[in-house]
C-alpha cells in the first residue's frame, strides 16, 4: 500500500526551497549536497511528522518503517552499520526549524557508540582517547537532552577529573582518564534518570529524535521563538547525519565560518577554529578559540579548500553565509550552512556591498534590512572624549553601548530589569538556559567564548550589546564577583559600560553621545561620511523612491515640528490640542470648567483662544506646504483638575482649621460633578464638542486665524481639522457644521481663502462598522489605533498591560502586545472594512493612521495592504516607517 505521507527525505531529494519542510539545517545541507560540496551523507525527517508527534503524542504511523529505509541506504553508502561492533557508523541527530533558532533545541552526536563499538572505533581509528573522548560526549548529551539530567551533574564529574589530574583543559586528559569517566558519566545516569544509558544504537536514534521533537516546545525555544516572533506551530525538522570526527588529533578540529564580518559587515576571514574538538565545544565557548586565519598555518590544504567554498556559497545564496564545518585528519566536511545573523551596521552595510557586486538589485537591498535594525543605529554611542576606566577587553561580538549593574544569573537579570534597573549579564559562557537574562539585560559580557559563541550568535540575532571572550576576567559565579587585572573587584550591583563596536569593558558608567546615524537624519551626508552613514543613505533614498504610502509625525509643538521635518516627515498626522493645556494654562482650563454662566465661559475660551492660535501658528510654519491634521480636544476633563482625593483632603483640613477655601470647595464639587466610573467612555472627544458650547469653536478659530496669519505672511498652510471619537456621523455632522460656520466669519474677517479639510479618528467600532455613512460628510478618516485597540478587546490599556499581559504573553495567548504591533485578525478586520467602506461611498478619501502602531514595522506592512495613505509616529521613528514604508511595496 503506498502511503499517504512522505516525512523523510534524503539529502540529493531536497533543496533550500524546502525549508517549511525541512527546517533550514536540512534543507541547506540538501543545498550543499546538489552543490557537490563534502556533504557527510544523511536524511532529513520533516516537520510534518514533528506537527504529528506533537499534536498526537507518538510518532506517524509509517515513519518508523521510513527512517529504517533510509537508514539502510546511509549504511549502504558507508558501507557499515549503526553501531555494528567493529568499524561502526555513528550518526548526529540535529534539530533545525524553518527559522533559526541558535541552541534554542537540541542535538545529540555519537549515537551508535555503546560499551562494544567504542572499542571498535578505537581500534578503526587507532586512537583509544578519541574513541571514549566521543563515547563520553555521547552520554552527556544523550543524558542531559534525552533523560533530562541536569548538565551541571555531568560538568561537576568532568571538573573533578580535570582537578585530579591538575589541569583546566579537557585535552590533558588520557584515554585511561576517558574510560574513568564514562564509567562514572554512566553511573550519573544510573542515579539520576533511574535506567541505565542504552546499549542498542537504534534505541538511542529514535529517542534522541524524539527529544529533538519535543526540544520545540522547552521554555527556552518559546521563549525565543515569542522574542523573535517566530509562529509556534512550525514544529522542527530533524537531521541525521553520518559522523565525521573533529576531536580524532590534532590534525582534526571544528570550526565556524562568515563569509563577511557579521559584527561589522566588512569582507574578510571571520571565524574560529578549534582543534582536536567537536563543534558543540566552539558554539558553547567552553574553551576559546583561535581566528580562522590561523588555519592556514594549521592546515593549508583545509584553509584554501575552505575559502574556496565559502565564496561559492555567498555567490550561492547571494548573502552572508554562516558555515560550520569540521576537519578529520586533514579532510574538511561541511556540516551546516545559512544565512548569517548579523547586527544592524553588518545589515546596511552587506546589503549595498552586494549591490556594488551585482549579486543583488537595491529592491532586494531594501529588502534585507529592516526598521528594527534601523532603530538600534539610532541609539545613542559611548562619548570616547570622556573619561573612562578600561578594566578589559574582549571581543567585539554584538555592537552597541550598554552601560548597568552587574548580575550573574539570569533569575536575577529579570528581577532586577523588572523593577526598572539596568543590568549587564555576566557569565563566563552563556547557555541556552540564560535566554531570559539576556533578553531581559542591557548587555552581556563573557569571559570565554568568541564570535561564534552562544552568546554573540543570539546578542547578534536579538540586538543586544555583547562583548565575548574577555579572558582578562575571572568571572566567579559562586562568589558574585569579577576580578579585573590591577586587582579590580567587581561586585553584583557595580556599574560597568560595554562597547559592543571595540570590544571594551569599562569601570562605572560612561557618557553617551548622538549616533552618526540620527546626525545623519538631521543634518544630511557630511563630507567625511563613514561608509554605515553612506549605506544608510543609499537605502533610505531607495526606500523613500518606493513606497506608496507617506510618512508623518505625531507632534504637538514647533520643536517637534520641525525634527520631525528634518527626519523626513511629510506633515503631522497628529497634532494633539491638549498638550496645549498643560503646565501654566491648566488654571484656565479650571476657570472654564467652573463657569457658572454663558458670560463666564465666553469669557475663560476668549483668554484661551490667542494662545491656541500662537500655539498653531508655529506648528504651521514649521510644516509649511505639508498637511497638518490637528485633533480637537479629545480626553475627558478630569484630566485637568486636581486629584480628588488630593482635593479631598484639603478642603477637610480647611474646614477643621476653620479656614474659608471657597476656590477649593466650588473646585471639588466641580470633580465631584464630573467624577466618571470609566471616564476613557465618558464625557470625552466629539462629546466635549458637542455638550460644552464653544469648546471646538474656540479651537477651529484659533486653527482656522493661525491658517489665514501663515497666508498673509506668504506661507502656503494645509489644515486638517480632525474630530475625535466619533461613533456616528450625526455627531460628527453637529461639530463640522460648527466649524463651517467658524470658518466663514474668519474668512470674512480676515478677507484670507481658507482651504482645510475637517475628518474623524476611527477609533471605536461602531466608526468602522458605520464608515459609508461617516464618509458622507468626513473628508478623511485617520484610525486612532491605541483607542481602536483599546475598544475593540475591552480593554483598558492603562491597567491591563501592568495586570495580566506579562502572563499572556507567557502563556502563548499573545505573541505580540496588540498595542505594540496591530491585531490584524480583530482590529486589522476593523481598518480594513472603515477603509472599504468608506471609499465605497467617497472614492479618493484619504486613510491614514495616527496611533503607535505607525512606528512599528510589521504594521506599517499591513497598512501598506489594506492601502492607506499615510502612516504617522513619533519624530524619532519617522525614519523607521519611512523605511518600512519602502520594503512594504516590495513586499507585495
Amino acid at each position: 500500500m503506498a502511503r499517504t505521507n512522505k516525512y523523510v527525505y534524503d539529502f540529493a531529494e531536497g533543496n533550500r526551497d524546502l525549508k517549511d519542510l525541512l527546517g533550514g539545517k536540512g534543507a541547506n545541507l540538501a543545498e550543499m549536497t546538489n552543490l557537490k560540496l563534502p556533504v557527510p551523507p544523511g536524511f532529513t525527517i520533516t516537520t510534518e511528522a514533528c506537527r504529528a508527534y506533537l499534536k498526537s503524542g507518538h510518532e506517524p504511523e509509517d515513519l518508523g518503517e521510513e527512517v529504517s529505509e533510509h537508514l539502510a541506504s546511509l549504511e549502504s553508502a558507508m558501507g557499515k552499520k549503526l553501531g555494528q561492533s567493529d568499524d561502526p557508523l555513528l550518526v548526529s541527530v540535529r534539530s533545525g526549524a524553518k527559522f533559526s533558532m541558535p541552541g534554542m533545541m537540541e542535538t545529540v552526536l555519537n549515537i551508535g557508540l555503546n560499551d562494544q563499538s567504542v572499542r571498535g572505533l578505537a581500534k578503526q581509528a587507532g586512537n583509544e582517547r578519541f574513541a571514549f573522548d566521543s563515547y563520553r560526549r555521547l552520554i552527556q548529551m544523550f543524558g542531559k537532552t534525552v533523560l533530562g539530567i541536569p548538565g551541571e551533574h555531568f560538568d561537576d564529574t568532568l571538573e573533578a577529573a580535570k582537578k585530579a589530574k591538575d589541569t583546566e583543559s579537557d585535552l590533558d586528559l588520557d584515554a585511561d582518564d576517558m574510560r574513568k569517566l564514562v564509567e562514572a558519566f554512566k553511573e550519573v545516569v544510573i542515579d539520576k534518570a533511574g535506567r541505565p544509558f542504552p546499549q542498542e544504537p537504534r534505541e538511542q536514534m529514535d529517542l534522541a529524535v524524539r527529544a529533538v521533537f519535543d526540544s520545540w516546545n522547552t521554555n527556552r525555544a518559546i521563549i525565543y521563538r515569542r522574542q523573535e516572533r517566530i509562529p509556534g506551530d512550525l514544529g522542527t525538522a530533524v537531521s541525521i547525519v553520518a559522523m565525521v570526527f573533529g576531536n580524532l588529533d590534532m590534525e582534526s578540529g571544528t570550526g565556524v565560518a562568515f563569509t563577511r564580518d557579521p559584527a561589522s559587515g566588512a569582507q574578510g576571514i571571520y571565524g574560529d577554529y578549534l582543534q582536536n574538538a567537536q563543534g558543540e565545544d566552539v558554539v558553547a565557548g567552553i574553551r576559546n578559540t583561535v581566528p580562522l586565519a590561523d588555519l592556514e598555518k594549521i592546515d593549508k590544504k583545509s584553509y584554501d579548500e575552505l575559502l574556496s567554498i565559502m565564496q561559492t556559497l555567498e555567490e550561492h545564496y547571494k548573502d552572508l553565509c554562516d558555515i560550520e564545518f569540521t576537519i578529520e585528519r586533514g579532510k574538511l566536511w561541511m556540516l551546516q550552512t545559512r544565512v548569517g545573523k548579523r547586527t544592524a551596521g553588518a545589515a546596511f552595510r552587506i546589503a549595498t556591498q552586494l549591490v556594488d557586486q551585482g549579486l543583488i538589485d537595491m529592491d532586494e537591498a531594501v529588502s534585507r534590512v529592516t526598521g528594527a535594525q534601523l532603530a538600534q543605529l539610532m541609539f545613542p554611542r559611548f562619548d570616547h572624549s570622556a573619561k573612562r576606566k578600561r578594566i578589559a577587553q574582549g571581543m567585539n561580538a554584538s555592537p552597541g553601548a550598554a552601560v548597568g549593574k552587574v548580575v550573574f544569573d539570569s533569575y536575577t537579570a529579570v528581577k532586577w530589569s523588572r523593577s526598572g534597573e539596568s543590568v549587564i549579564l555576566v557569565r563566563r559562557e552563556t547557555n541556552p538556559d540564560d535566554l531570559n537574562g539576556m533578553i531581559a539585560a542591557n548587555g552581556i559580557l563573557t569571559s570565554r567564548g568568541g564570535k561564534t559563541s552562544h552568546a554573540a550568535v543570539v546578542a547578534r540575532g536579538m540586538g543586544k550589546t555583547c562583548v565575548c571572550g574577555a579572558e582578562s576576567l575571572n568571572v566567579d559565579t559562586k562568589k558574585r564577583l569579577v576580578r579585573a587585572p590591577g586587582g579590580v573587584e567587581i561586585h553584583e550591583g557595580d556599574v560597568i559600560s560595554i562597547d559592543g563596536t571595540t570590544g571594551d569593558v569599562f569601570l562605572g558608567e560612561v557618557p553617551v553621545v548622538a549616533s552618526p546615524v540620527v546626525q545623519y537624519f538631521e543634518e544630511g551626508v557630511p563630507e567625511d561620511a563613514d561608509d554605515l552613514v553612506v549605506a544608510v543613505h543609499r537605502i533610505m533614498s531607495h526606500a523613500d523612491g518606493a513606497r506608496r504610502m507617506s510618512v508623518r509625525a505625531n507632534a504637538d509643538t514647533p520643536e517637534d515640528a520641525a525634527r520631525a521635518r528634518r527626519f523626513g516627515a511629510q506633515g503631522i498626522g497628529l497634532c494633539r490640542t491638549e498638550h496645549m493645556f498643560l503646565g501654566e494654562r491648566r488654571h484656565l482650563v479650571e476657570r472654564l470648567i467652573l463657569a457658572d454662566t454663558d458670560e463666564d465661559r465666553d469669557r475663560e475660551l476668549a483668554e484661551l483662544l490667542p494662545m491656541q492660535r500662537e500655539d498653531f501658528v508655529g506648528i504651521l510654519e514649521a510644516m509649511d506646504g505639508l498637511p497638518v491634521t490637528i485633533r480637537l480636544l479629545d480626553p475627558p476633563l478630569h484630566e485637568f483638575l486636581p486629584d480628588i482625593t488630593e482635593l479631598s483632603v484639603r478642603v477637610a483640613v480647611a474646614e477643621a482649621r476653620g479656614e474659608e477655601r471657597e476656590g477649593d470647595l466650588r473646585m471639588l464639587q466641580a470633580v465631584h460633578r464630573l467624577h466618571e466610573q470609566n471616564p476613557m467612555l465618558g464625557l470625552r472627544g466629539v462629546r466635549l464638542g458637542v455638550v460644552i458650547p464653544g469648546l471646538f469653536e474656540m479651537q477651529s478659530r484659533a486653527i482656522l486665524e493661525a491658517a489665514a496669519e501663515r497666508i498673509k505672511a506668504g506661507g502656503v498652510p494645509r489644515v486638517e481639522i480632525m474630530v475625535p471619537l466619533v461613533a456616528n456621523v450625526q455627531e460628527f455632522e453637529t461639530v463640522k457644521h460648527a466649524i463651517i460656520e467658524v470658518a466663514r466669519e474668519v474668512r470674512a474677517e480676515t478677507g484670507v481663502h481658507l482651504e482645510f479639510l475637517v475628518g474623524t479618528m476611527i477609533e471605536l467600532p461602531r466608526a468602522a462598522l458605520t464608515a459609508e455613512q461617516i464618509a458622507e460628510s468626513a473628508e478623511f478618516f485617520s484610525f486612532g489605533t491605541n483607542d481602536l485597540t483599546q475598544t475593540t478587546w475591552g480593554f483598558s490599556r492603562d491597567d491591563v498591560e501592568a495586570a495580566f499581559f506579562s502572563a499572556y504573553l507567557e502563556k502563548g495567548i499573545f505573541g505580540v502586545s496588540p498595542f505594540e504591533s496591530i491585531d490584524v485578525e480583530g482590529v486589522g478586520e476593523l481598518i480594513r472594512i472603515a477603509a472599504e467602506r468608506g471609499r465605497s461611498r467617497r472614492p479618493g478619501l484619504k486613510l491614514g493612521i495616527c496611533g503607535e502602531h505607525g512606528g512599528d514595522p510589521d504594521s506599517v506592512h499591513f497598512f501598506e495592504r489594506v492601502g492607506l495613505d499615510y502612516v504617522s509616529c513619533s519624530p524619532f521613528r519617522v525614519p523607521v516607517a519611512r523605511l518600512e514604508a519602502g520594503r512594504s511595496v516590495s513586499a507585495e
